[in-house]
């Protein structure tokens, strides 16, 4: 696949030579950067945006930072972390005033979105048969409702012009059962159920709504789930059966390369005629359910 059938060269380009604009949420996931990457790779404006990561001591590229602190320890401002982190616009997706004033700067800014791929969300572990509803609100807030907070204004604009495409990356949890992973499943089959019906929404408009689901992806949220300094990539792949959890039929894990391909294709004049769809990208690990 060429540069320009994935990217700057497709449909709903705005003008004839102009790149088009692609948005990329989670920028700073494992799975968002490598969508930053392909998608510059590809001949895209990228926005990358996130949140800035909490906490009063750490640094660039570390869980917890912040930006600069001034010398009453309050954050020293967004430009700050803007200028220590690798993404153009920094706001907090569950925030939804936030959420609708950043997309309405960007397009100010750098002009109208042609692309928005939405990778920002949280992975937690408990169990279904806990009752923990405070996890439950926790995992649904970031990546149910914070797909909300961030698609509808976006899609919002696409329809009024006509043109457009959104990605939204799921997981493969949201159809299969995992056992310690209740709030998780649930969070992702919700905003799975919600894409969808956007998409069916969108389509008479000219606007593309399509669902990217990893399985298990190399990145820090997945290995942050490991035990400490363990590498469980052996175990995820040959499954767990006192889990009732399948293997990786393909024998390795995903790299976030792998999910940030699928995405771009997916945004492509290449999928112009794909809405709606769910393309799991998991080695096989769901068999196809």
């Amino acid at each position: 696949m060429s540069t320009s059938d994935r990217g700057a060269g497709s449909e709903d380009t705005p003008a004839e030579g102009t790149p088009r604009h692609c948005v990329v949420t989670g920028a700073l996931g494992g799975i968002g950067a490598a969508v930053v990457t392909a998608a510059k790779n590809a001949g895209y404006r990228v926005t990358a945006v996130d949140q800035a990561p909490q906490g009063p001591d750490a640094g660039p590229g570390c869980d917890g930072y912040r930006g600069d602190r001034d010398s009453n320890g309050d954050a020293a401002g967004v430009d700050n972390i803007l200028a220590d982190l690798p993404v153009d616009y920094v706001f907090d997706v569950t925030d939804a005033e936030a959420a609708h004033t950043t997309i309405e700067s960007i397009e100010a800014d750098r002009g109208p979105i042609d692309v928005l791929i939405h990778t920002a969300g949280v992975l937690r572990a408990d169990a279904a048969l806990d009752g923990d509803t405070d996890a439950m609100r926790a995992s649904f807030e970031v990546n149910m409702f914070g797909a909300v907070h961030v698609c509808c204004p976006t899609a919002q604009r696409m329809c009024e012009r006509a043109r457009g495409a959104i990605v939204v990356v799921s997981s493969n949890a949201a159809t299969t059962p995992r056992a310690g992973m209740g709030s998780y499943g649930a969070s992702k089959a919700a905003i799975t159920a919600w894409a969808r019906n956007l998409g069916l929404e969108c389509a008479p408009h000219g606007v593309r709504v399509n669902i990217v689901s990893p399985g298990s992806t190399d990145t820090p949220m997945l290995r942050g789930m490991w035990p400490a300094e363990q590498d469980c990539s052996a175990d995820v792949i040959a499954g767990r059966p006192n889990q009732y959890r399948l293997g990786i039929p393909l024998q390795r894990l995903a790299q976030p390369e792998d999910i940030a391909e699928a995405c771009l294709y997916l945004a492509s004049n290449n999928a112009r005629h794909i809405v709606m769809h769910d393309l799991r990208v998991d080695g096989g690990a769901t068999l196809d359910s």
